[in-house]
């Protein structure tokens, strides 16, 4: 573990494996991060607290409370990207992970490589949000209220701002469920793939995609829709294109 202060480039390992925490940590440390290391969830939660990680891997088998609940616990309190890591490959087990509030889900064992280009393809999308930001000043959305929202049956979404509104409420959404609808609303009533949305959703358009992904991104679009309220059968939002993708729902009049 490395000294850090709270707003450098920090993660948080919640492993209670040591050679496995060790091996995350080096992978971090490649990647530019300062590492800090939980056994636990409790003490995890504590880490997390004290020095606000940009990232925070999780393990789902942990003594005392178990992966999901601290990343539902985490979810309460902050925004840091997790990626949950399991041996368990079920896909309901994946879809738990998400569910509970994971921006990823890697199995076990793990390539070195797979978890390096996951985080840099995670902070590619955190510089780009800041680069927008910078480039888009406005305190309300009553500020830039042109043609920079996006607009469909009640739902505005505005990119740069990362704001999404229904029917005049806010709805909070997290960074990849942004994304994902983001990258619908864009593509209209064309058909986008779960694979197209799998590499959008890493910033990265050239990424190899496994089934694994593919249901990530159906567990996002079943958290958006529940978001939204919106019915799987009769959309007002996104449209399931059997055994394609989706697309944005018919206009409403």
């Amino acid at each position: 573990m490395t000294e850090t202060t709270p707003g450098e480039r920090s993660a948080v390992i919640i492993e209670d494996d040591p050679e496995i925490a060790d091996l995350i940590a080096v992978v971090l440390t490649q990647a530019g991060f300062r590492t800090h290391i939980a056994a636990d969830g409790v003490r995890g939660l504590e880490l997390i607290q004290e020095w606000e990680p940009m990232l925070t891997t999780l393990d789902v088998n942990l003594p005392g409370i178990d992966g999901f609940e601290v990343v539902r616990r985490i979810r309460s309190f902050s925004a840091t990207y997790v990626i949950m890591l399991s041996a368990r490959r079920d896909e309901i087990d994946t879809l738990m992970g998400l569910n509970s509030g994971a921006d990823d889900y890697l199995a076990k064992p793990f390539r070195p490589r797979e978890l390096r280009a996951r985080v840099e393809a995670m902070i590619r999308r955190r510089e780009l949000e800041q680069l927008n930001a910078a480039g888009h000043p406005a305190d309300s959305a009553e500020e830039s209220d042109g043609n920079d929202w996006l607009h469909h049956n009640g739902l505005r979404l505005h990119p740069e701002m990362r704001l999404v509104e229904l029917d005049g409420e806010p709805v909070e959404l997290t960074r990849t469920e942004f994304d994902l609808l983001s990258a619908v609303m864009q593509r209209s009533r064309r058909v986008i793939t779960k694979d197209e949305l799998a590499a959008f959703a890493r910033n990265d358009m050239h990424s190899y995609v496994v089934e694994a992904d593919r249901r990530s991104i159906e567990s996002h679009i079943a958290n958006l829709r529940r978001k939204l309220s919106d019915s799987v059968t009769k959309p007002r939002f996104i449209e399931t294109v059997r055994g394609v993708g989706y697309r944005l729902a018919k206009a409403q009049n």
